[in-house]
């Protein structure tokens, strides 16, 4: 194939490149090449937009740009075979070219072109197809790695294919070093063993000789001989020691019988000895004897053991000597036997080697042999090894893929979950503030209709402020615009509803209760019912499936792995349950197709089931109603099925599974999906098929919500769609409603008796895929079920939320089951679930069968003309119209009534509906416009009366006026009177100015009042609640209809009265004044004399009658409203007069009687008009009845429909007039608070002035001046202290701050001199001695006049400063000057290693960009561990100098001393000023500190004895710290962590490795050879700790070499210097404190100019 392909391509299309069969997964893998393929066919017109690089980004952008054009061919193409080809998968190039080789060649022969291909393609596959390239382009992205990542792998694999091949070679050499080795060993080994073998076999060739020239008896075998003589002597000496003992026991008898027992001989002698002694004597006597005779038997019997012994020992050397002389006597032989014994012992002996070297042989085979097997099972084993790895890393890929897409489901959801959480809260934050909002608007009198409509908006998740204008709305409105549109509808539903069930806001009040909601018209509600039938007649039903009733009908779902098929084989073994898998029945009806399955062969069901499968064939192929296109493709299914089964047999001979297997396949052999409907109705095939007893259950169906609702209208024979659908049919009456209407069918019960889910996680189901490798199964489905579980898990993810939303609440069948725990469980939980379903089942049947029995039957039919017979007198009472007991008259009606009647009532509804919705719309607009009104003028006129004035100017000039008069002249009391004059005329310009104010306040509250806006919006409200027009029109409306209806039934012609409609005019806001309050406020004029008694204040406003006014004006709104509402309802009642004498053609003089009549509810006994005598047949009397039931049903409408309406009307006064009541009371209140405003600001106008006058006349009546400016603002007065008319003497100036030398120590100012002199010198900071001593000598010659250098430092002499140059040296050459400069800067707070670390965290933290340097205005920002002082700039005598703030300008020169001034602005490096802060007394705790700051956390210091004695160094004064430190351990192990350092920071703590003045150290010869050199030892020591690429180690780590501990007990660069000048400073003592161990400090004694 591959060469066919490349003939195509080279020949025949000649591509751009040259390609053989090896160079597809390469050369295609770019796309370019595809691309270039469909340009040569004229199908990618875009082919410019291709490029020829092969980086992500090219290969991304050409395969985004294949996808159209290769579904447009009908190519299988998605990401995974994008994804294949630019990685060069194998075969996958060449299968795609493949098809496109097909395809093209299709394309070809039916010469169509890329636009004639588009334009044949549906529309409804051609936008899924444009949604599914969107997704394909997301997925392949997001499969594609960036170039950069493969630019970065690449490099990776280049430098690990590198290190690979140095270790490969390393790896050769070091082979190639032990072979040379190996070689030597065996070539030695052989050498060895040559000269062995040589030796051997000369050995042996002597041996040969000497055996053959001697001749030598070989002796027998002694192994036999010898254990039977071993035997005999076994045997002899038994015998011999059985005869001793035998012997012994004669002997001992023979001695009793012959010798006296112990027993006797004691008893002798005792009775003996009682007669002459006493008896102590006697016992020891007896005691003696006895350990004679004990004794005597023991030596006897050791005496016979040894001569035992002594004849065995005999015995044996005799028997021996005999064996010997036995031996010696069998061994002589002649010569010649033992010549012959000589050879056969050789022949012997070669046969022996023989054998050995023959079993050495087999035993080297089998060794061999087990190495090769063991070879063998170490290689088989390592195979298993590597694959498991594969599959895990395969699983670990998946897995994280799964990962990933479940963070971004998550993601998807959270942020889901956060809009709505989002959404919720700005919705509650904005009802907060619109509450808010409008009870500063409403005083917090918000209406309740604001919060109910408010709360509507929350509840149906609308937005509480307006987003948009409406008004006016454009032709396309905005989103916003459709917001408040949907707003202004929800809130338009509402209103009506609480209008037509007089509920919420239109709910009549308490006092009104009998004003209840009008009963429904039954009477109107059944002739509307009886005209909507006949014009819109109902739809036929099509006939329901007819399936058998099975116990249990169930699906189990879940997802891959999850356990469905074990659980339904569990359940088709244990619970007699049919399964239906549908991949199972669609290739067994492929499999029916394939045998030619005839009817005959496929007749497993009864009759009935035949008769249902049938009725059933109908739905596999028509019965799916769900558009266009699924009808079009059954039609194609229906002709592929003609085509098919032509040529093998007829169809109607087949079985309805085999047509349906004849389908599938020929789908499936075109690539393509069997669509669902196809899918159900094999599901429906195999469902005929089931016995009726059984039950059946369907493993993983429906997968989709297509899928389940096309089964569910297959099954039951009800489309879910158009079940919703119904419900917004036309003919659906609103305003009134007919109770004997009948009742919606009931609902069908569901396809499915239970749904049962198997809960699993996607974790659950990798693991479960990843042991599926040693399951026992295929391994190609292995690879396709892992190549697909992640594709599966996400379709199951994006379809189930639809799918539970099905089950769970449309049918309320799911079950949810557990399928993470063990097997037996879940099968048992799913049989317990279906058994409960099963047993559920049977009780609802048998309960259903039991009502059925109980049930009566019929139904009240309608009445006609031929029903009605001769009426009978009967007693009971007559039977109202329109109750569940009258007959209605449902006379045939002439098809123009309906035609007419249905769109005109359908008028009257929408016209109603909208005309109400709309008035009351502008009610709620009314209600925001007055809120909004009112609010406005009480914020208006509270801003017009705090508006500015002049009063402060006034009161200024006489303040200046009055301090401006001579200190001697307030005594005067001629000076007094006239300033009490001033006072005076001052109080009566503010006077006028407040009266002033008063009297345009008053204006502007009149022209308020009076401007009209209420009074006209009052009229449009009154306007508004005139609605009662819309329902008289309704009455009127409704009046015709029903007079048409049944004039049509009595055969009479309909007319026309549309002039006779009554109208009720409105009221005209513009003629008509309608008075709210009394416009003209009397306006009282105070007539206030200018005395010194005008402090008391009148009142300035009267409103007099005001509340008769506001009564006689709600009067007139009163009447207004009732005149209109008694002119409705008169109209209504003159209506339904007019419209009863009318029909019943009664005088007009009997109006009053008739209607006396009409409202007594129209009794039988009926007033007939005269008839003739002439008797009437019994035609006419059933006319004459049928007219006057009809008329008695017309009438009782028309009155029920009278007292609705009056009922309404009244409502809608009540109404009316409360609104109008509220809205005086609104106004009221707003007017009455401005004028409570207007007099209590005057008042404290007033009052503020008379306060004024008061501090005036004070002050001069105590001759002194008014210091603070008096100010007067609005109604408050009060002297503003912050502004002092009089300024204050001006203070002597401060002595400025002098610094004073003290004890030697050395100025800031005489510090900066020296900083700058060495910076010139040495910048780095390191000078030479000789330099440094020039310097010094310089300085003390030229400081005459200069005070350049205490006093104390002016005799140091040149033995002096080489003493001083040793305390600082660095080596034998160079000076640190800084430290010199940092010890001679003292008495300064010595820093606790805490501060110097809590000190770097804090310049850390400044240093952002984590350089390691900051400015200055960032370490003045920052600080030291000190301060200085801030008490120093206050002293109680001006005259007095300040104190010199030392520590303030010491901070300052720390940073000019340490600082790079080289650079703009000028840098400071503040570890490296931390580390010569961490100089310590005892040096070696000095390193320590030093290293905690370069490493940035605390180093603890192991306890150790004194290293160095004081003695090893002159000019060391031991100075013992009795007060030792107590640290707050808390703030110790705050900083304490595992800290790393590097070897940059190790070098900038050991600046110039070991001091060379000491070499008494084991690695100083090692120093000397390498030249004091302290990197190169650093870098062995990080190498030998293991850091070959010298990254940090631990310290911890580090301070464990030898080197490192020797180097820090060595160092000298951290010691404390501390001049003995200020040995005694408070600040040194301080100092002292912060030390944690006695240690050794070095002073320097600058009084004395030396050293100690």
């Amino acid at each position: 194939m591959a060469g066919v392909l490349c003939g195509w391509l080279n020949g025949e299309v000649r591509l751009s490149r040259s390609l053989v069969p090896g160079s597809f997964a390469e050369e295609f893998s770019n796309g370019y090449l595809f691309g270039e393929l469909l340009h040569k066919y004229g199908l990618q017109d875009d082919f410019n937009k291709f490029s020829q690089s092969r980086v992500a980004s090219a290969k991304l952008n050409n395969f985004s740009l294949l996808e159209p054009t290769l579904h447009l061919l009908g190519v299988q193409f998605n990401e995974n075979v994008a994804q294949d080809i630019m990685t060069g998968q194998h075969g996958a190039a060449t299968k795609l070219l493949y098809e496109l080789y097909i395809a093209l060649e299709k394309k070809r022969k039916t010469k169509l072109t890329a636009v004639a291909m588009e334009a044949m393609r549906p529309t409804g596959p051609a936008k899924l197809k444009s949604i599914g390239s969107v997704l394909y382009q997301e997925r392949l992205k997001s499969l594609t790695p960036r170039q950069a990542d493969l630019q970065l792998q690449q490099v990776s694999e280049h430098f690990e294919m590198k290190s690979k091949a140095m270790e490969d070679k390393i790896a050769r050499i070091h082979i190639s070093e032990q072979q040379k080795v190996q070689k030597l060993r065996e070539e030695q080994r052989a050498q060895d063993i040559e000269k062995h073998r040589i030796g051997r076999r000369r050995q042996n060739e002597i041996m040969a000789k000497i055996q053959a020239a001697i001749i030598q008896v070989p002796k027998p075998r002694p192994n036999y001989t010898i254990k039977a003589i071993e035997a005999q002597k076994l045997l002899k000496k038994k015998r011999e020691a059985e005869d001793t003992y035998k012997e012994i026991n004669k002997f001992e008898k023979s001695i009793k019988l012959k010798v006296p027992t112990p027993e006797t001989t004691a008893q002798t002698a005792t009775e003996l000895l009682n007669v002459y002694s006493d008896d102590e004597y006697i016992r020891k006597i007896q005691k003696r004897l006895e350990e004679d005779t004990f004794a005597r038997e023991q030596r006897e019997k050791r005496r016979r053991k040894m001569l035992v012994e002594q004849l065995i020992a005999h015995e044996a050397q005799e028997e021996a000597y005999r064996e010997e002389q036995l031996i010696y006597r069998l061994m002589r032989q002649s010569q010649q036997e033992r010549r012959i014994a000589v050879q056969l012992m050789h022949v012997r002996h070669e046969k022996e080697v023989l054998r050995q070297n023959r079993i050495y042989r087999e035993k080297q085979y089998e060794d061999r042999r087990l190495k090769e097997f063991q070879k063998a099972l170490d290689s088989e084993a390592a195979l298993a090894k590597q694959e498991k790895i594969d599959c895990e890393e395969q699983t670990i890929k998946e897995r994280e893929r799964h990962e990933k897409i479940a963070v971004g489901r998550a993601q998807a959801r959270y942020k889901k979950h956060y809009s709505i959480c989002w959404e919720v809260i700005n919705q509650i934050i904005d009802l907060s503030t619109k509450v808010g909002e409008y009870r500063i608007l409403t005083n917090n009198k918000i209406p309740l209709k604001l919060m109910r409509d408010w709360k509507e908006f929350f509840f149906s998740e609308k937005p509480i402020y307006e987003q948009a204008s409406i008004h006016p709305l454009p032709n396309e409105p905005s989103p916003e615009q459709l917001v408040e549109l949907n707003k202004m509808n929800l809130l338009d539903e509402k209103d009506y509803g609480e209008y037509k069930s007089m509920t919420g806001e239109w709910c009549p009040t308490e006092d009104n209760s009998e004003n209840k909601p009008p009963h429904n018209n039954n009477i109107l509600g059944h002739v509307l019912r009886r005209l909507m039938e006949i014009f819109y007649p109902p739809k036929p039903k099509s006939s329901l499936p007819v399936f058998p009733s099975f116990p249990i009908k169930g699906c189990i779902l879940g997802k891959l792995f999850s356990g469905k098929t074990t659980c339904v084989k569990f359940l088709e073994k244990v619970c007699n349950i049919q399964v239906l898998s549908i991949d199972t029945l669609v290739q067994e009806a492929i499999q029916a197709f394939l045998k030619n399955e005839m009817k005959s062969e496929h007749s497993l069901i009864s009759q009935e089931a035949e008769s249902s499968v049938k009725q059933n064939e109908v739905s596999i192929f028509i019965n799916f109603r769900f558009g266009y296109d699924r009808e079009k493709r059954c039609h194609e299914y229906s002709e592929h099925l003609n085509l098919t089964c032509s040529s093998n047999c007829t169809l109607p001979q087949l079985s309805v599974r085999a047509k349906l297997g004849a389908a599938s396949q020929k789908l499936l052999k075109k690539g393509k999906s069997i669509p669902d409907e196809l899918l159900v109705a094999i599901l429906l095939e195999a469902i005929n098929q089931t016995p009726p007893e059984m039950g059946w259950i369907l493993d993983g169906f429906p997968m989709t919500i297509n899928q389940a609702k096309l089964f569910e209208k297959a099954y039951i024979g009800v489309d879910p769609d158009e079940a919703e659908a119904e419900d917004m049919n036309p003919g659906k009456l609103s305003l009134v409603t007919d109770p004997r209407a009948p009742n919606k069918p009931p609902v069908s019960l569901p396809a499915f008796d239970v749904s049962v889910l198997l809960d699993i996680s996607d974790t659950t189901v990798l693991k479960r895929m990843a042991s599926l490798k040693y399951a026992e199964i295929l391994e190609e489905k292995i690879d396709l079920v892992r190549d697909q579980v992640l594709h599966r898990i996400s379709g199951f993810l994006d379809t189930w939320p639809k799918l539970e939303n099905w089950f769970s609440v449309h049918q309320n069948i799911l079950v949810k089951v557990n399928a993470e725990t063990e097997e037996s469980l879940v099968c048992k939980a799913v049989k317990e679930i279906l058994m409960g379903e099963i047993a559920k089942k049977q009780n609802r049947s048998k309960l259903f069968c039991s009502a059925q029995e109980k049930l009566p039957g019929k139904k009240p039919l309608p009445v006609t003309s031929q029903d009605l017979v001769p009426s009978v007198p009967v007693t009971p009472p007559p039977i109202e119209p329109g109750s569940d007991e009258w007959i209605y008259v449902d006379e045939p009606l002439p098809k123009e009534i309906p035609d007419f009647l249905v769109p005109y009532w359908e008028n009257i509804e929408n016209a109603y509906v909208s005309t109400i919705k709309v008035i009351l719309r502008c009610l709620r607009d009314e209600q925001h416009s007055i809120i909004y009104y009112l609010a406005g003028i009480r914020k208006n006129f509270q801003d017009y009366l705090k508006r500015p004035d002049l009063k402060q100017e006034f009161v200024s000039q006489w303040q200046s006026d009055f301090n401006s008069i001579a200190d001697d002249l307030r005594e005067d009391e001629e000076t007094k009177a006239e300033l009490h004059q001033r006072v005076t005329d001052l109080r009566d310009v503010l006077w006028d100015i407040c009266d002033k104010r008063r009297e345009e306040a008053e204006q502007e509250c009149t022209d308020i009042m009076s401007d009209g806006w209420l009074l006209d919006h009052k009229g449009i409200a009154i306007n508004h609640f005139f609605f009662t027009y819309v329902e008289v029109d309704r009455f009127q409306d409704t009046k015709r209809l029903l007079r048409d209806y049944y004039k049509a039934m009595e055969g009479k012609i309909p007319t026309d009265d549309s002039q006779n409609f009554t109208r009720l005019p409105l009221l005209d806001i513009i003629d008509i004044e309608i008075p709210l309050v009394s416009v003209k406020l009397h306006l009282q004029e105070t007539n206030i004399t200018k005395s010194k008694n005008r402090g008391i204040l009148l009142k300035s406003i009267k409103d007099e009658n005001s509340s008769e006014n506001v009564a006689a004006t709600f009067g007139k709104d009163e009447n207004l409203i009732s005149d209109t509402w008694q002119t409705a309802v008169t109209a209504v009642s003159d209506m339904v007069r007019n419209c009863l004498c009318a029909d019943t053609q009664l005088p007009s003089k009997s109006k009053d009687c008739e209607w006396d009549y009409f409202s007594a509810g129209l009794p039988s006994n009926v007033p007939v008009v005269e008839v003739s005598p002439v008797p009437l047949t019994s035609e006419e009397l059933k006319k004459q009845e049928l007219t006057l039931k009809i008329q008695q049903e017309y009438f009782a409408a028309l009155k029920h429909e009278e007292e609705a309406t009056k009922s309404r009307l009244d409502l809608i006064k009540e109404k009316a007039l409360a609104y109008i009541e509220e809205l005086t009371v609104k106004s009221e209140e707003a007017y009455k608070d401005m004028e409570k405003w207007l007099g209590a600001r005057f008042l404290a106008e007033m009052s503020s002035v008379e306060k004024l006058i008061e501090i005036g006349r004070h002050h001069i009546e105590c001759s002194s001046k008014i210091q603070y400016e008096m100010t007067l603002e609005e109604t408050d007065f009060f002297l503003s202290s912050d502004v002092k008319v009089i300024p204050d003497p001006v203070p002597p100036p401060h002595v400025p701050q002098v610094e004073t030398s003290d004890s030697g120590t050395l100025t800031i100012s005489q510090l900066n001199t020296f900083h700058k002199q060495f910076l010139q010198v040495a910048p780095k900071g390191f000078i030479y001695k000789k330099v440094f001593i020039d310097i010094f000598i310089e300085v003390i010659n030229l400081n005459l006049g200069t005070n350049y250098l205490p006093d104390a430092w002016m005799n140091l002499t040149l033995p002096d400063l080489q003493n001083l140059t040793s305390a600082f040296t660095v080596n034998s050459e160079l000076i640190d000057w800084r430290r010199f400069l940092l010890a001679a800067a003292q008495p300064w707070p010595v820093p606790s290693l805490t501060q110097l670390l809590k000190t770097l965290n804090i310049f850390k933290s400044v240093d952002v960009a984590g350089s390691g340097l900051v400015t200055q205005e960032c370490y003045m920002q920052v600080g030291l561990w000190f301060t200085g002082n801030e008490d120093l700039n206050s002293t109680k005598d001006c005259t007095e100098p300040l104190p010199f703030d030392r520590l303030g300008c010491l901070i300052k020169f720390f940073f000019s001393l340490f600082a790079d001034t080289r650079k703009d602005p000028a840098l400071l490096n503040y570890i490296e000023m931390l580390l010569y802060f961490a100089a310590h007394s005892d040096p070696v705790e000095g390193v320590y500190r030093a290293l905690s700051i370069a490493a940035g956390t605390h180093i603890h210091r192991k306890e150790e004895s004194s290293l160095k004695s004081a003695g090893a160094f002159p000019y060391i004064d031991v100075v013992k710290n009795e007060e030792p430190l107590i640290k707050d351990e808390n703030e110790v192990l705050k900083y304490t962590d595992e800290g790393k350092i590097s070897l940059a920071t190790l070098l900038k703590v050991f600046r110039d490795g070991a001091s060379t003045d000491e070499d008494n150290h084991r690695f100083s010869s090692l120093e000397k050879e390498e030249g004091l050199v302290p990197y190169i030892h650093f870098i062995k020591i990080y190498k030998k700790l293991g850091t070959e690429d010298l990254t940090p180690i631990p310290v911890e780590l580090l301070l464990k070499h030898p080197f490192i501990q020797d180097l820090i007990n060595r160092y000298q660069e951290y010691k404390l210097i501390v001049s003995i000048a200020f040995r005694d400073h408070k600040l040194c003592k301080c100092a002292y404190r912060y030390l944690h161990y006695p240690r050794n400090i070095v002073y320097l004694d600058t009084v004395n100019l030396k050293c100690r």
